[in-house]
């Protein structure tokens, strides 16, 4: 149900179409997703939601693999305490995709 609020807020089926973003997954307390490419590296984001709080953290990071299989992470950008109006801003600042016409 979070992730399902957390794709709402952001656009739904409109931001996922307008910035290529796909492979949603729902987390305990948020949303997972893989990123188009964009201007910086950051090829996935998740966003937690804190209860206590009612905002949200935005995690934007490179996950790539390997050549042993081993998964490496490099965060590329961390924001926390946002409100849910400002996902979409936030999101287009790091990424430089458009999530509305």
């Amino acid at each position: 149900m979070i992730a399902k609020t957390i794709l709402e807020q952001m656009g739904g089926r409109r931001f996922a179409a307008m910035t290529g973003s796909k492979d949603f997954i729902g987390l305990r307390n948020g949303l997972q997703m893989s990123l188009a490419r964009n201007k910086t590296s950051a090829n996935r984001l998740k966003v937690i939601l804190d209860e206590d709080t009612d905002t949200y953290t935005m995690y934007f990071y490179r996950q790539s693999m390997t050549k042993h299989f081993d998964i490496k992470v490099k965060e590329i950008a961390k924001y926390e305490g946002v409100y849910f109006d400002m996902l979409q801003d936030i999101f287009t600042q790091v990424t430089g995709l458009y999530t509305r016409f």
